[in-house]
């Protein structure tokens, strides 16, 4: 037996998962804007009384685009969410953390510990965490329902904040 590609086992799995990627598995990725500075996207996000909803991705993740696609992209369309993103492998792009300091995504992500892909975090304008991170995707039955949950935590406790 040959052994799989990363892409051919992750749709397997997704299937056994019951979850249908087969044609996600190898669609071209979506993409939320990356930010160049957590700070200013973390001021857009507060201006609008909304936390700075970020997605650690990967590449060619299926799950990462199932997130993106299909409750990250429509909720920042039509509900003015503010999503961005991060890649996990990103080693390259200049990135200003929270503390003012370049860094990039990979040391941000690893300095957070998210090293799970898709894991939503939701952040205040300090980077304060706002609500449970949303890691992995286990069910699409139940994942709008987890991520309403997660957003109604976060905004409240922006309320909070002020």
């Amino acid at each position: 037996m040959m052994p799989l590609g990363r892409r051919q086992f992750t749709a397997a799995l997704a299937a056994g998962l019951g979850v249908a990627l087969p044609q996600l598995a190898m669609a071209k990725d979506t993409a939320l804007p990356v930010p160049a500075s957590l700070p200013a996207a973390a001021l857009i996000a507060a201006a609008k009384q909304e936390p700075l909803v970020l997605l650690i991705s990967l590449p060619g993740c299926p799950f990462c685009e199932l997130v993106r696609r299909n409750y990250l992209l429509p909720a920042q369309r039509d509900g003015g969410l503010q999503a961005w993103q991060l890649n996990i492998s990103d080693r390259t792009t200049p990135l200003i953390g929270f503390d003012g300091q370049a860094t990039t995504a990979a040391a941000q992500v690893a300095a957070w510990k998210a090293g799970f892909t898709p894991t939503v975090l939701f952040l205040g304008p300090a980077g304060q965490d706002l609500a449970e991170r949303l890691v992995g995707l286990s069910s699409t039955d139940f994942y709008g329902a987890y991520l309403e949950e997660r957003l109604a935590a976060a905004r409240q406790a922006m309320v909070a904040l002020k």
